[in-house]
């Protein structure tokens, strides 16, 4: 195994990775931004009032995009398993 390969493995893992955690990521900022105009606009300032909504969005966005992910991951660790050994040998 060469650095050229060493390298690419890592940057289709790396890809791999934010393909996978960019809807969670995005969901969540998107509502924290909106919780946080809301309590700006009102000035309640109630802790869980920003934790909730983000737990919710999270639950629903793995539960809507949960299991393209799974089969993504799962499909990446078959390819790398599958290429051992011809990295090997």
């Amino acid at each position: 195994m060469d650095s050229q390969q060493v390298l690419t493995h890592g940057q289709q893992a790396l890809h791999l990775l934010l393909m996978v955690s960019a809807p969670v990521l995005l969901t969540v900022l998107g509502v924290g931004l909106l919780v946080s105009i809301f309590q700006a606009a009102t000035q309640i300032n109630e802790p869980t009032l920003s934790f909730v909504p983000k737990v919710l969005a999270t639950v629903g966005v793995l539960t809507i995009v949960g299991p393209w992910m799974l089969t993504t991951l799962v499909e990446y660790l078959q390819r790398m398993l599958q290429s051992i050994p011809s990295v090997v040998g």
